[in-house]
């Protein structure tokens, strides 16, 4: 177990997760960590096991973008590199993770083959700049619908719904939800919304509230036992659990609502109207559920596609 843990500190200890909680509106994050090639180090990428196949007769009436796709025979998607089983590129340059497998459906469905998709790391703060300028097809990666950022660009989704739950070492009992926190340690990002959240409700004392640069520095400190929980949005803290089952554990309370849409380009409605068609398909074929299972499921936390709310 001992060798496990050290394993598991030196591999999260490579990755830069944002200082602020992903999707998190008004405090982007920006893409950091990695190795000198921008790519996370650590374990080499699994998949789910999922197939996609390019959809053949793959067609979207008054759709730029996708006018824009079939032209070019690939498409371009920003994701992030640096989340563990969600959006991740180990050091051999292969990307995995349950966001990363969803842009490869939607592609797929688009009628190009997951091998030609042109993958961009964009930053949490550049996010709606590259979408309006075209820079990128589509956007997936821990981002949070808000209507502040329906202004720049739209979303298909969710497909996923986080919230702000714990990480907590997997022997743990005492701590089941965020009103048992009084008396424990609680590390995140120095500055984030989540650590700001468990100061503002006094969820436990002033003098228990731990901040470090990074939430890798965070699950460090928990599983050398000098804190008692992390906290951020649960689909991170899921994959630090899928990294490490035998030692982690989400608690599995969410106490805040995160619905995470793939960006799109404002005004191709064609293009959102066909992607959350899809998204629906996945949902109810099994798709989304394989991938789910073989990426953030992992962490032993059980999920399942929300309902998706059209505009």
């Amino acid at each position: 177990m001992r060798m496990k843990r050290v394993a598991a500190v030196a591999m999260m200890a490579s990755l830069a997760l944002s200082a602020a909680a992903c999707g998190k509106e008004g405090t982007p994050a920006p893409s950091g960590g990695g190795n000198a090639s921008g790519g996370a180090q650590g374990d080499a990428c699994t998949t789910s096991g999922a197939t996609f196949t390019p959809k053949a007769d793959a067609t979207v009436a008054g759709s730029p973008t996708f006018d824009k796709i079939k032209s070019a025979g690939k498409v371009t998607v920003g994701v992030k590199f640096d989340q563990p089983n969600l959006g991740y590129k180990d050091a051999q340059g292969k990307r995995c993770g349950f966001d990363i497998e969803i842009a490869q459906y939607v592609a797929s469905t688009l009628g190009v083959d997951p091998t030609k998709i042109e993958y961009k790391e964009i930053a949490s703060a550049n996010r709606e700049t590259a979408i309006k300028g075209g820079e990128i097809d589509y956007y997936v990666g821990t981002y949070s619908i808000t209507d502040k950022r329906k202004n720049d660009i739209s979303f298909a989704g969710p497909y996923f719904v986080a919230g702000q739950d714990l990480l907590v070492r997997k022997d743990e009992t005492a701590i089941t939800g965020k009103d048992t926190l009084q008396g424990k340690k609680v590390c995140s990002a120095t500055g984030s919304t989540p650590i700001q959240k468990v100061r503002d409700e006094g969820l436990t004392e002033p003098d228990n509230i731990v901040e470090f640069k990074t939430y890798s520095e965070c699950v460090s400190q928990l599983l050398d036992k000098k804190v008692d929980a992390v906290t951020t949005d649960d689909a991170i803290l899921k994959g630090y659990a899928a990294q490490n089952p035998e030692g982690l554990k989400v608690v599995g309370q969410p106490f805040s609502t995160e619905k995470y849409g793939i960006g799109l380009p404002k005004d191709d409605k064609a293009l959102r109207d066909y992607v959350n068609d899809q998204i629906e398909a996945a949902a109810k074929d099994g798709t989304w559920q394989k991938i789910y299972d073989g990426t953030l499921g992992k962490s032993g936390s059980a999920g399942s596609p929300p309902p998706l709310e059209r505009y």
